[in-house]
Parts: structure tokens; C-alpha cells; sequence
């Protein structure tokens, strides 16, 4: 028998590797991209959904007052125009959906009425906050989650008619703000109907670090619904000159995307994805124009690109 070398013997296996059927059929991890309409504050929905494709998103996310006004002007307009605009306009994946309603106003025991009409659209997430009492610790907080689960039951019950998940978003003054908090969530969470909307916004401002959050990724699994790459930056509460407001988006602030992205390439992440920030005041667009908003979010994106080809 002819005997190789080690440099033979690795260049081989490198070949068999790269064509081998099982290798060359897995699909590369891509973030499934959902462009939220208040990211344009309250600019026409005509304005908007022309955004999205160029953004790398396949889905809008609606939000209503007082973050963005689209849920309203849907209303105003007709379901059956809102419906025409969405099939004139084209993504990657083919015709643009919506795939996610922003609700934080109807909050989780309020949704009912709104999951008829996500259901009308095949809309699939809903986010809103948690209830609950807030700022609990240990025994208290997980008494508190399972409280809020059971009252939660109807609401997913509902939800399963409708097709649709309920991801609360971890939110500070909420119940559901702390890693403890969305590991109990899920750890009683009776339905896969009910799921979370991860801010590293409000994780941040706990302490939680990149590392940190790359840890809560794994043991949450997939009941992520849906993720903001959105940082704590300087915040968004008081105004601040637009370069300073802007440190909330990805690869502006300290925070590094590169070990959070990795958990969710390590959890075949499979929810939403959405590139965010909350301007001062709520209502306006993060930046003058559309075609701006549309540049930074394409600006943060192709950071995001980066450290998920690192990783």
C-alpha cells in the first residue's frame, strides 16, 4: 500500500471535506432580518415599505403611537390597501410580509382583538411587556413569573388559534427585565406560543456584558422570538446631540456584537431580527429622511455581517 504524507493526507481530507453532500447542503446562518417601522418615526407607510428590501429584510415589524403611527395609518387606509401595498413590493424571499405587531400599548392581557389581525396577514409575533410586580429578587421574582405565566394561559390559548407567539420583551420596570426573570419565563412557559423579545438595551443597563448575554442566549434557546441588535449606548430618555443618541446602534457603542451573534449562530437562531434604537423625542424618524434611517441601519448591518463571519 502506497503510504502519504501528512501534508497529502491533509489535503485529502480538506477536499473530502469541502464536497462532501452533508457539508455542502448546510445552509450558512443568516439573522433574519425585520425592518421596525418606528425605526421612520411616523413618515407614510408608502415611504416606508420601499425600505425594507434595501435594508436585508424580508418582513416590516408595525408599531402604533406613540413610537411610530403605522398600526393607525393601516387603519385609516383599509386593510385590503395596506394588504396591496405589501404585495407590490418585493424582498429576497419573495413578497414583503409583515411579520412581527408591536403592541406595548394593548400589553399581554390585551392582544386578543389584534391576533385577528395579525392572523388576517400571517403575522407570526406579537411583542409587548410583561405584568407583574417589578424589581423582585429570588423566591419572590419566580412566585411572581409563575403568577403572571397562569394569568398568561388564555391569552396563549388564543394565541394558538391565531398562530402566533407573544415574545415579551425583557424591559426595565417590568417583571421581565433580569436573566433570572426570562429563565423562569421560559422554564413555566406551558405553550411555545409564548416566547421573548431580547433587548440587550436593558441587559446592558443590568451590568450584563457581551459575554453575559452570549450565555443567556444559550440557555434561552429557541424561545427567542425576536432580537434587538440594539445597545444601551448613552440611553434614550433625555436628548442628546444625534452622534451620542446614535451609540444605541450596532458597532457605534462599546458594546461587541461578536460573542451575542455567535450564541445565536450556536442556537441556529431562527426567530427575528431587528437593527434598533429609540429616538428623542419618540415619534420622529432616527434620522431626517428615509433614505438616512435606511443608510445607518445598512451601516450597522454590515458590522453585524462582520462579526458574524468571524464567529
Amino acid at each position: 500500500m502506497k503510504q502519504i504524507n501528512r501534508r497529502q493526507f491533509l489535503a485529502t481530507t480538506a477536499i473530502a471535506l469541502a464536497t462532501s453532500p452533508a457539508l455542502a447542503t448546510r445552509p450558512k446562518f443568516r439573522l433574519n432580518y425585520s425592518l421596525s417601522s418606528s425605526m421612520y418615526g411616523t413618515l407614510p407607510l408608502k415611504e416606508i415599505l420601499p425600505e425594507v428590501a434595501k435594508t436585508g429584510a424580508d418582513t416590516i415589524d408595525i408599531w402604533p403611537r406613540v413610537h411610530g403611527n403605522q398600526r393607525e395609518q393601516i387603519e385609516a387606509m383599509g386593510h385590503k390597501t395596506f394588504a396591496k401595498m405589501l404585495r407590490s413590493q418585493k424582498t429576497a424571499k419573495g413578497i414583503l410580509r409583515m411579520g412581527c405587531i408591536t403592541r406595548y400599548d394593548l400589553g399581554p392581557f390585551g392582544l386578543q382583538k389584534e391576533m385577528a389581525f395579525a392572523k388576517k396577514f400571517g403575522t407570526k409575533v406579537m411583542v409587548c411587556g410583561g405584568r407583574g410586580k417589578p424589581g423582585l429578587k429570588g423566591a419572590e421574582l419566580k412566585a411572581e413569573v409563575k403568577k403572571f405565566i397562569e394569568l398568561m394561559k388564555p391569552h396563549l390559548a388564543a394565541a394558538k388559534t391565531a398562530g402566533v407567539t407573544i415574545a415579551i420583551e425583557n424591559h426595565s420596570s417590568n417583571l421581565i427585565n433580569t436573566p433570572d426573570s426570562l429563565k423562569w419565563l421560559t422554564e413555566f412557559a406551558p405553550s411555545k406560543h409564548l416566547g421573548i423579545a431580547l433587548a440587550p438595551y436593558h441587559l446592558e443597563s443590568l451590568g450584563v456584558d457581551a459575554a453575559g448575554h452570549a450565555s443567556l442566549i444559550k440557555a434561552l434557546g429557541n424561545r427567542i422570538a425576536m432580537f434587538y441588535a440594539w445597545q444601551h449606548g448613552m440611553g434614550c430618555h433625555k436628548k442628546l446631540p444625534k452622534e451620542q443618541e446614535l451609540l444605541q446602534m450596532p458597532g457605534r457603542g462599546k458594546l461587541d456584537f461578536t460573542p451575542i451573534l455567535g450564541a445565536l449562530k450556536a442556537i441556529n437562531y431562527k426567530g427575528l431580527t431587528s437593527i434598533f434604537m429609540h429616538p428623542v423625542p419618540r415619534g420622529i424618524p432616527i434620522l431626517p429622511t428615509a433614505t438616512e434611517c435606511t443608510a445607518e441601519i445598512n451601516r450597522a448591518r454590515v458590522y453585524l455581517d462582520k462579526c458574524l463571519a468571524s464567529v
